[in-house]
This record gives C-alpha cells, sequence and structure tokens, in this order.
C-alpha cells in the first residue's frame, strides 16, 4: 500500500478541502478516505471538518487501482486530438458520461474502455478514462479525457484555477435586450426537485458569460464561456434571465418546432495547455447536424 505524505504550508481550512486542493482526489474521495480512517494528521485520526495547522503532517493511504467493471464497447466516438497521455473527443447528444444506474452500457465511458484501455488513469480508486469534467447527457462537443495519473492532475488543476476556456454555442427562446452580458448567480440543488438545479443564495459561485451571435425572430444563437463548471450551469442561468435554451425540457417548457429532444447546446471549443509540453492547444468540434439545420431554417425565415 502507498503513503502519501503532506506538511500543512498554511493555517486553517477542513481537512478535505485541504487534500482536494494539494492532491489529485476530489474532495468527495478526500471525504470517503477520511471516514475510512485512510488519513491520519500527525499519526491520529480526524473529522473530514478539522481545521488544519500550519507545520501538521497528513499521511494518506492509498490503495492500488482495482480493475473497474465497467464494461468496455465497441462504441465509435470522433476523435479530435490525441496523443499518449490524452485525447479529445466530440461528444454525441444522447450520450452519458458514466456508467450509472439505468445508463449501465452506452456511456462514453464505456465507450473510451473499449478504445485504450491499456492506458488509463487510476485516479479515484480504479482504472478507468480519467474524465475531467463533463458534458450533460444532451449537451454534445469537446470532452477531455486523460490517460494517465500525472495528466489527470494536470488537466484538473488548470480546470480548477480556471485555464481552460469553455466556449459553447446555445439557441434559446427570445431575443436577448443585451449584445453582451455576464450572469453572476450561485447555483444550488432546487429545493422544489431534487433531480434540478437552481439559483439560490447558498448556492456555489456560478459565473457565465455569453455574447450575441445573431438574432433570428424569436430566437437568439449565443456564444458562451463559463469561469465555472456548476452541474447544468449554462441552463440554469439562461432559464433564469428569461431565455431558455431550445429543446430543453427540463427549465423550459421544451416545446420547440423542430420537436427536438434535448437541448440546443453544444461545447465548441477547449483552449488549454498540453500537461506535457505546456503548448497551448485550442480544439473545436463541429456542430451537430441537426443544429446546423436549425439555424439554416432560421437564416432562410
Amino acid at each position: 500500500m502507498e503513503v502519501e505524505t503532506l506538511t500543512v504550508q498554511e493555517e486553517g481550512g477542513r481537512l478535505d478541502s485541504y487534500i482536494s486542493k494539494h492532491t489529485e482526489f476530489s474532495r468527495t474521495i478526500a471525504k470517503k478516505l477520511i471516514q475510512e480512517n485512510k488519513v491520519l494528521v500527525n499519526g491520529k485520526k480526524c473529522k473530514e471538518a478539522y481545521s488544519v495547522q500550519k507545520g501538521e503532517i497528513i499521511t494518506i493511504q492509498k490503495e492500488p487501482p482495482k480493475e473497474t467493471a465497467i464494461k468496455p464497447q465497441n462504441i465509435q466516438v470522433p476523435i479530435l486530438y490525441e496523443d499518449e497521455n490524452m485525447l479529445v473527443v466530440n461528444k454525441p447528444k444522447g450520450m452519458v458520461v458514466h456508467p450509472a444506474n439505468g445508463n449501465l452500457e452506452g456511456t462514453l465511458v464505456n465507450a473510451i474502455m473499449g478504445m485504450c484501455k491499456d492506458s488509463l488513469s487510476g485516479i479515484g480508486g480504479e482504472i478507468r478514462p480519467g474524465i475531467v469534467h463533463r458534458l450533460d447527457k444532451d449537451t454534445s462537443g469537446v470532452l477531455m479525457i486523460a490517460k494517465n495519473d500525472k495528466t489527470h492532475i494536470e488537466l484538473s488543476r488548470q480546470i480548477k484555477e480556471h485555464e481552460v476556456e469553455k466556449t459553447y454555442i446555445a439557441l434559446v427562446k427570445g431575443c436577448t435586450k443585451e449584445n453582451e452580458a455576464t450572469i453572476n448567480m450561485p447555483i444550488g440543488r432546487s429545493t422544489q426537485d431534487r433531480k434540478k438545479m437552481a439559483v439560490r443564495k447558498e448556492g456555489k459561485s456560478a459565473v457565465t458569460h455569453f455574447k450575441v451571435l445573431k438574432r433570428f425572430a424569436n430566437y437568439t444563437l449565443l456564444e458562451v464561456k463559463i469561469e465555472t463548471g456548476r452541474t447544468h450551469q449554462i441552463r440554469v442561468h439562461l432559464a433564469y434571465i428569461g431565455y431558455p435554451i431550445v429543446g430543453d425540457a427540463t427549465y423550459s417548457s421544451g416545446k420547440n418546432p423542430w420537436n427536438i429532444q434535448g437541448q440546443c447546446l453544444h461545447a465548441k471549443s477547449l483552449q488549454f495547455k498540453n500537461p506535457a509540453t505546456g503548448k497551448e492547444m485550442y480544439i473545436e468540434a463541429p456542430l451537430p447536424e441537426y443544429f446546423s439545420q436549425i439555424i439554416e431554417e432560421l437564416e432562410r425565415e
């Protein structure tokens, strides 16, 4: 069993947060390790809310990654970029990223397991693709995957420090008054429906920037950039200010003249630094055919 040692460099802060900030572990995994007594502070067990002090020694027992039970599947996903450390894919609309109850097969992870099972990140305690960020099931577009732990840690760091620029294209109902605007409103779990997110004072900070690409009679095509990556962030923010995304049955009426299922939201591009070379990367995914056809139809009206 491998043991990782940290020396606390700054006063205060929760133990689980400090581990998340200074290791590859997410806060959820850090909390789990603490609860399983695999984390000691100066040789003693502590709760996840323990406030760490400068100079204290944190030791973390790391289990070797287990083989995942996820089934590799021969599913073709368009690859936009690949090297020995990472790949970037164009996730199709309608594809779930991670297997979960009700979606154990046909996910992006199943596809990646089938494509490169011999070289995958083991972060999280099992050998699986290093998914460092996600897209909703019905959001298409650019998604990064780490093939090893070192790349996973560096890409996660870049996302956490807002060094990755994520650009989306969204078609919304209504004509926005502003040509450009920033939505800075916290997002948390809805108190009315636990499956939904909502703008809430008690929520986590969420910042969304948008600018108008084109206005139509009753719709607006937007370019959207996000500083944070909250669940359903773009969908919640745009619906909250009165411009729900076309096809979004969760945060609008869902009715649209094209009868499409799922939101007209596409992750157009990612800009980041290649973890191995430090080279600035810009990777773009073309709009799905259905989305392009809707825009062409609106332009003819």
